[in-house]
């Protein structure tokens, strides 16, 4: 689940499209779910505003957390390294414990674990302090770090160590576009 510059909007559209039930079987079925800023918090069990800036609304119910919406705005980079990436099954995510990633924030929400679900002994584990967590079994991550995929560390850890950046990417792209189109179709565009 990407991130989204408004969650409970995108969150509505998810759940119009039944895109919710698919994420809640894949997830039941053991299946990987990554959930990264607006993703992360529709992870949770609630978005909380009472400030008026994202919307009220229930969340996938995949991560026992809580969204508040705050009037201040997130907006840094960040380098942390993640905690223990292993969870009572065998992970996904586990070759990401110990890594030092690198992004960025940008978000409105700050999330917590939900204080009932936790007292009830519905428990997440938190990899990087106030920024991601992972379920117990190991299968479903939320982050609030963008970039992820940019990081090489990170996309060797997860595909090997020939997994590269977006920037062989973005440069094969532009190969294509100078062998390609013609002489200032762009600029016209």
């Amino acid at each position: 689940l990407p991130g989204s510059k408004h969650t409970t909007g995108d969150l509505a559209w998810l759940r119009a499209q039944g895109l919710d039930c698919a994420i809640a079987d894949h997830a039941a079925r053991g299946g990987r779910v990554l959930g990264v800023c607006g993703g992360l918090q529709m992870l949770g069990e609630a978005l909380i505003d009472a400030h008026g800036i994202d919307g009220n609304a229930p969340g996938l119910g995949l991560l026992p957390l809580v969204t508040a919406f705050e009037p201040a705005k997130t907006v840094r980079r960040t380098e942390a390294t993640l905690g223990d990436c292993n969870g009572s099954h065998p992970s996904p995510w586990a070759a990401l414990s110990g890594l030092t990633v690198a992004g960025y924030e940008i978000h409105h929400g700050q999330t917590c674990l939900h204080p009932a679900m936790q007292a009830a002994g519905h428990s997440a584990t938190e990899v990087l302090p106030g920024l991601a967590w992972m379920h117990p079994r190991g299968h479903i991550l939320g982050l609030y770090l963008h970039g992820l995929f940019e990081d090489t560390r990170v996309l060797q850890a997860l595909f090997g160590t020939g997994a590269s950046g977006l920037d062989p990417v973005f440069e094969g792209l532009a190969d294509f576009i100078d062998t390609h189109f013609q002489p200032g179709v762009l600029d016209r565009l």
